[in-house]
């Protein structure tokens, strides 16, 4: 049997004796970790994958899964302009993007890119173009336009963590090194912000999904992670209606997950809608309300690479030589990157939760009750319903969270949403009302509380009143083949059924699912924008 690129989580650091049994079991080492002691990569005997799963110490194994990849009104819309204007540029603030790599070349970031590594083997330069396109949202100047397409922190400093590919495609172990070098390089270059504009489905429980276990450390090491919510909202395979769409590691309590909107081509926030393919909540499995924030991602105008693969591919979406058309929630990740990096100019004694915290709170709730996009290619349309798995709390508005001064105190994990299955209601709560696990400890104080990131249209708490600004729509039926349904494996006591699934034995990834299914692509789409 061909062998297979695993992940081994382990219960502690493995001693020597433990990596010779692996060893004996035919498997090799690929990478391992500085700041993930207790995670490794190997390359195993498919055969033996069972065997090395019951080993004394062994915690969890994976597959080394596969993970694939306008803006002057862009900044106008959710208030960098403003704020630019006001000396709020990111100025000496490091961003982390991981993703396809930076063309250095480009004009609107010449001498920014302070630090670029390879972690795919062909070196750092962007041949795919997304990443080069992601950075620019963050931090491009203008400097190619006389200012007009100028990213949302155009002096920040950026670190190139090239772990896509080519194609746009990447694996688990290479973003988890990539996070790694960047927990590493924190001090260095100030690393505050990492974004990744990436994905891929979710397999398994946030605690045990190595992607997951990477952010979260990213996080306590003081770096705000922002991740792209995914672009299924359209998806209706499972006949959900889009809903549990997102994607791991966006699934994650602790990072700040981006869904898009449509700007209309105007520069203020009364006339935008959601973009019907963006994600939708709650996260699959652990029932996160996701995503946590939305801001624009489509027909975002930002840097071009030149005979990249989606130069090639998308010739038509090119604006000159210098710029390029894309859209998805890859393109709103960088967004509220950028809008990160600017708090922490401003306030850069803020720890990851409360930039989490402030950017919810402050986020615009005022939406209609629901909007209809056309696709226009299939001319078919999709009906959006603005409710917190779709626009979370809100859309992202600079200037106010630059205008707030609110410290929240605890952790900020997004909340979960519960099923009652004998009453049919839905409840959201703190993540420490649910039974997770010993493994998981949550800190002694919760950020939340009923008016700290939704305001007085959504009442959170043991009783959720869904607001006029929640609509679910007659459409959207919550029913056994919607998102609570037994597609979604909701229990009755509101526990997530893969809480008990942390022993060795039950930790093993069934060989046949390694195949193409397992695939995402980067989180983007470059062809036309809907209507």
């Amino acid at each position: 049997m061909a062998p297979v690129k695993v992940i081994v989580q382990f219960d502690n650091s493995p001693a020597l004796a433990l990596l010779g049994s692996l060893g004996a079991g035919g498997a090799q080492l690929q990478k391992k970790f500085k700041h993930f002691p207790k995670t490794m990569s190997f390359t195993v005997p498919a055969s033996a994958v069972q065997l090395i799963a019951k080993l004394p110490g062994v915690r969890y194994i994976s597959p080394d899964r596969s993970v694939k990849r306008r803006l002057d009104i862009t900044a106008a819309t959710v208030g960098a302009t403003l704020a630019q204007q006001s000396g709020f540029t990111g100025d000496g603030v490091g961003v982390a993007i991981v993703d396809s790599g930076i063309d250095t070349t480009h004009p609107d970031l010449a001498g920014r890119v302070v630090y670029s590594e390879d972690f795919v083997g062909t070196g750092t330069r962007d041949f795919y173009g997304h990443g080069t396109h992601v950075a620019g949202i963050v931090g491009g100047n203008g400097a190619a336009s006389g200012g007009q397409f100028k990213g949302i922190a155009p002096k920040v400093n950026l670190i190139n963590l090239r772990a896509l590919d080519e194609t746009g495609s990447g694996s688990d172990s290479a973003v988890i090194a990539a996070i790694d070098r960047a927990i590493d390089l924190k001090s260095t270059y100030n690393i505050r912000v990492m974004n990744l504009s990436l994905g891929r489905p979710i397999y398994d429980a946030f605690y045990a999904d190595p992607l997951c276990q990477a952010v979260e450390a990213a996080w306590q090491a003081g770096i705000v992670v922002v991740v792209a919510a995914g672009n299924e909202g359209r998806d209706n395979y499972s006949v959900n209606q889009g809903y549990a769409t997102i994607t791991s590691p966006a699934n994650d309590p602790w990072v700040i997950t981006v869904g898009a909107m449509k700007t209309e081509g105007t520069t203020v926030r009364g006339d935008d809608m959601i973009a019907s393919y963006s994600s939708k909540g709650p996260s699959l499995i652990d029932h996160f309300v996701k995503p946590d924030i939305v801001a624009p991602g489509n027909q975002i105008v930002s840097l071009r690479v030149p005979g990249s693969t989606l130069d090639l591919a998308y010739p038509n979406n090119a604006i000159g030589s210098t710029y390029f058309l894309m859209n998805g929630t890859s393109m709103a990740a960088p967004v509220v990157a950028g809008a990160a990096a600017i708090l922490f100019q401003e306030y850069p004694g803020l720890t990851p939760d409360q930039v989490k915290a402030r950017l919810m709170k402050t986020a615009s709730k005022s939406f209609p009750a629901s909007t209809i996009a056309t696709d226009p290619d299939s001319g078919q349309t999709f009906t959006s319903y603005y409710d917190i798995f779709t626009v979370g709390a809100g859309y992202l508005d600079i200037g106010a969270a630059l205008n707030n001064t609110d410290l929240a105190a605890g952790t900020a994990p997004s909340p979960v949403a519960v099923f009652d299955q004998t009453t049919g209601t839905v409840r959201v709560v703190n993540p420490d009302q649910i039974a997770w696990g010993d493994q998981i400890a949550w800190g002694d104080q919760i950020a939340w509380g009923d008016q700290i990131a939704w305001g007085d249209q959504i009442a959170w708490g043991d009783n959720v009143v869904w607001g006029d600004n929640v609509v679910w729509g007659d459409n959207v039926v919550w029913g056994d083949n919607v998102v609570w349904g037994d597609n979604f494996i909701w229990t009755s006591t509101a526990t997530p059924l893969a809480q008990s699934n942390t022993s060795a034995s039950n930790s093993i990834w069934k060989a046949t699912t390694m195949t193409a299914a397992s695939t995402a692509t980067a989180e983007s789409t470059t062809v036309k924008g809907e209507k």
